[in-house]
């Protein structure tokens, strides 16, 4: 495994393979890697022959100094887990390789800038779309991998790939979950061990509000139990908890099967969780 801080180096050493006629899989990280992160490396390496793995914790796309300040930082870690996953490459450049000079495009990914993440996160999707832009331009790849989990960024993601015309085929992978049932995220440990025990009841609630849109109860009615059983759980904050249409991520009054996602976002303490599920 190879390890490039500089864009240049990554693009000299990817074109070696290219010129070869060898197709390249890209999963872009923030590092602080877990078992989620390895899935997506293992798809990519059984669908592409190069794999690349970025680690660049992007400020663009904190509106939150604290989040950004506490966001974890485990490069030698995270590479011994790229290495023996057999990742190829991994791209770790410093916030002056990628910012040179101070950006000044802006992106706007219209309605899903004002819905779930984008309401209460407003910049964000400006700062994803930048740095995902700019990873594309510098690995070339011919498949991104991405998890489910931030299902919202994967929309986002296939928006910039239509309307900027990458050619790359954007691969979305089922969320990896802990055994009770958490989704596995790199926030995951700055839980404390006891609201490492409650953090599984975001997943509990979502999965009764499964059943109870699949018995036929209106979308109002679970979103009500949603609010009301959270309430009952010291240390949950509830940020939202939405049932959306999956093509838009547009809040819905109606269940369709297999049409339909319910997203949540909550805090507890200072960490805040994101999760989703098909229904």
């Amino acid at each position: 495994m190879t390890i490039c801080t500089t864009i240049s180096d990554l693009k000299l050493l990817l074109l070696l393979h290219r010129k070869k006629g060898q197709t390249i899989g890209f999963v872009p990280t923030m590092g602080a890697l877990h078992n989620g992160h390895i899935s997506l490396i293992h798809r990519a390496k059984s669908e592409t022959n190069v794999v690349v793995c970025s680690i660049f914790v992007n400020p663009t796309q904190f509106n939150n100094a604290h989040d950004l300040a506490v966001y974890p930082r485990t490069l030698e870690a995270d590479c011994q887990m790229l290495e023996k996953a057999k990742c190829d490459f991994v791209f770790a450049p410093s916030a002056n390789e990628m910012y040179p000079i101070p950006h000044q495009i802006k992106f706007d990914f219209g309605s899903l800038e004002h819905v779930m993440e984008g309401k209460f996160r407003p910049g964000h999707f400006n700062g994803v779309g930048i740095v995902v832009s700019k990873l594309f331009n510098i690995v070339q790849p011919d498949k991104a991998f991405f998890g489910q989990k931030d299902i919202q960024q994967c929309a986002v993601i296939n928006r910039l790939i239509l309307d900027l015309s990458f050619q790359i085929d954007l691969v979305i992978c089922e969320t990896e979950r802990e055994n009770d049932g958490l989704a596995m995220s790199s926030r995951n440990r700055n839980l404390s061990e006891e609201q490492r025990k409650i953090a599984p009841k975001l997943y509990e609630n979502m999965w009764l509000c499964s059943q109870f849109l699949q018995e036929g109860q209106p979308v109002a009615m679970v979103k009500d139990f949603m609010q009301i059983a959270l309430k009952q759980i010291d240390g949950i904050e509830l940020e939202y908890f939405e049932v959306v249409d999956r093509t838009n991520l547009e809040s819905i009054e109606t269940y369709k099967r297999n049409q339909s996602a319910m997203c949540i976002a909550a805090f507890l303490g200072k960490t805040r969780l994101i999760d989703n599920m098909l229904i």
